[in-house]
C-alpha cells in the first residue's frame, strides 16, 4: 500500500467520540437521564479519576465498569480510535485540565479529533441553589467567630433594616438592588432557622440574661418551608382544591376566613403587631375592624395622633397604603431639602 493509500484509509478511520458526562451534585446520585444511562451502557469505556465520586456505587450496582484513570487528552483521544466511545465522569469542580488540553488538540489542526460532546445526566430543579444556600450557611455558623455566636434576639435589628431596605428597592425600581435585597432578606430567613436547629437546653439563660425556664424546640429550615407548603396550599383551595375564586377579593375573603379557623382568634386585632410603625399599624386595625365587620368609631382626642389616626384609617378605607403615601411624600420632601442645599439626589 502507497503513503497516499495509507493516510487515506487513515482519514477514512472513525474518530470515536468523548463524552463528558456531568452530574448536579444538588440531585441525589443514581438520578441520571435516559440518555445518560443509555450512553453509559453503551460506551466501550467508562473513566472516573475521582473514586469517591458519588456517582460510582449506583453505577456498579447498574452494571457499568468504571475504570479509576485520570487520562489526558492524548490519552483520551487515542482510546477513542476505531470508533470507540469513551466517557468520562468529571468531578463536581469538572476537570479544567482535560478540557483545557482537548481544546488545544482540537485547535492545533494536527490530530484527528474525535467527537467531543457534553452530556448533562441530570439537571438542577427550580430551587436548587437553594440547597447550597443552606449548606453555606451551616458551614458558616460552625466556622465563623461572629456567626456562631449569634442569636435570634441579636439578629432581629438586622431583620428590620433588611426588610426597610427590599422596600427601599421596591419604590426605587432598581431591579439589580431588588435582587440583592431579596437574597438579604432571605439570608436572616436561612440564618435564624440555622440557629434554631441548635434549639436552647432547659434551664440555660435566655438572650436577655434571665432564665427561661424551658427548651425551645429545635427546628430547621425543612420545617419552616414544610409549614409554608401546607400553608399555602390549605389557603390556596381554589388552586389545588374544588373551591371557586374569580376575583382577588374572592380570595383575600377566603383567606381571611381561613385564617380566622387556623388562628382560633378571640379579636380581629389578635395577631397585629403593635410594634410595626405607627401609619402602619392604624391602618391594620382600621382593615381589621372594616373587613371583620366590627362597628366601632374611631376614638377622638387632642393631638397629632388622633388626626393621623383619622387619616390612616381613611388612606386604608380608600386601599391606599398610608405608610408608602407617606414615604413618597417624604421622598419628594427629602428631594426639595437637597435641592435647596445645591447637592444634587442622593445615589440610587
Amino acid at each position: 500500500m502507497t503513503d497516499h493509500s495509507q493516510s487515506t484509509a487513515a482519514a477514512a478511520e472513525p474518530t470515536g467520540r468523548i463524552v463528558l458526562l456531568t452530574t448536579s451534585h444538588r440531585v441525589a446520585p443514581g438520578v441520571l437521564s435516559w440518555p445518560a444511562w443509555q450512553t453509559l451502557h453503551a460506551a466501550d469505556r467508562v473513566l472516573c479519576a475521582d473514586p469517591g465520586h458519588p456517582q460510582l456505587p449506583y453505577l456498579r450496582e447498574a452494571g457499568v465498569e468504571v475504570e479509576h484513570t485520570a487520562a489526558d487528552a492524548h490519552e483520551l483521544v487515542a482510546a477513542c480510535a476505531g470508533g470507540r466511545t469513551v466517557v468520562v465522569l468529571p468531578g463536581g469542580e469538572g476537570d479544567q485540565r482535560l478540557t483545557d488540553g482537548l481544546a488545544r488538540l482540537a485547535g492545533s489542526g494536527r490530530v484527528s479529533m474525535p467527537d467531543l460532546e457534553l452530556l448533562p445526566g441530570s439537571y438542577d430543579l427550580p430551587g436548587a441553589r437553594l440547597l447550597d444556600l443552606v449548606q453555606v450557611m451551616d458551614r458558616v455558623r460552625r466556622e465563623c467567630p461572629w456567626t456562631s455566636r449569634q442569636t435570634h434576639r441579636g439578629l432581629a435589628k438586622y431583620a428590620i433594616e433588611e426588610a426597610y431596605e427590599l422596600v427601599e428597592a421596591i419604590e426605587d425600581g432598581d431591579r439589580e438592588e431588588l435582587r440583592e435585597e431579596l437574597g438579604d432578606v432571605l439570608l436572616q430567613v436561612v440564618f435564624h432557622a440555622r440557629i434554631a436547629e441548635e434549639g436552647v437546653p432547659a434551664g440555660e439563660d435566655g438572650e436577655d440574661g434571665e432564665d427561661d425556664g424551658e427548651a425551645l424546640g429545635a427546628f430547621s429550615i425543612d420545617d419552616v418551608a414544610g409549614a409554608l407548603v401546607q400553608k399555602l396550599i390549605h389557603r390556596h383551595p381554589h388552586v389545588f382544591g374544588d373551591e371557586q375564586a374569580e376575583t382577588p377579593e374572592d380570595v383575600h375573603a377566603h383567606w381571611q376566613r381561613t385564617k380566622a379557623v387556623e388562628k382560633r382568634r378571640e379579636s380581629v386585632t389578635d395577631g397585629v403587631p403593635v410594634g410595626q410603625p405607627g401609619l402602619a399599624l392604624a391602618a391594620k386595625l382600621a382593615g381589621r375592624a372594616r373587613a371583620g365587620g366590627v362597628a366601632v368609631e374611631l376614638p377622638r382626642g387632642e393631638g397629632i395622633g388622633y388626626e393621623l389616626l383619622e387619616l390612616a384609617a381613611r388612606a386604608e378605607a380608600e386601599g391606599v397604603d398610608p405608610e408608602t403615601a407617606l414615604r413618597a411624600a417624604a421622598r419628594v420632601y427629602r428631594d426639595a431639602i437637597r435641592a435647596a442645599e445645591g447637592v444634587g439626589a442622593p445615589a440610587r
